[in-house]
């Protein structure tokens, strides 16, 4: 069982920028893939951002304007979020799929409200 905890949501203002985390519980060296996704209400749940150790995949939604990261040494993934727009807003979910069929994994979700 891997735990992801997620952190860093908020309130912030059109343009405005904030970063997210999520720690994993499990070695790094057990994970394949990393990302974020996000659920507004009434919408369903959508790919933001994805890493691996090779490669990086965003929505064309957040294209030049999110970036994702990660700090192998302490497991843990990050969403560094610029130039807000109030369609962003929605509860942010951190996904962990691990290696050798072990499994995917969900964090229990951030809410970001980008408003004036």
């Amino acid at each position: 069982q891997v735990q992801l905890v997620e952190s860093g949501g908020g309130l912030a203002q059109p343009g405005g920028s904030l970063r997210l985390s999520c720690v994993a519980s499990a070695s790094i060296n057990s994970i394949n893939r990393m990302g974020w996704y996000r659920q507004a209400p009434g919408k369903q749940r959508e790919l933001v951002a994805t890493i691996t150790s090779r490669t990086t995949n965003y929505a064309d939604s957040v294209k030049g304007r999110f970036t994702i990261s990660r700090d192998n040494a302490k497991a843990t993934v990050y969403l560094q979020m610029n130039s807000l727009k109030p369609e962003d807003t929605a509860v942010y979910y951190c996904n962990a799929d691990l290696k050798w069929g072990l499994g995917n994994y969900w964090g229990q979700g951030t809410q970001v409200t980008v408003s004036s």
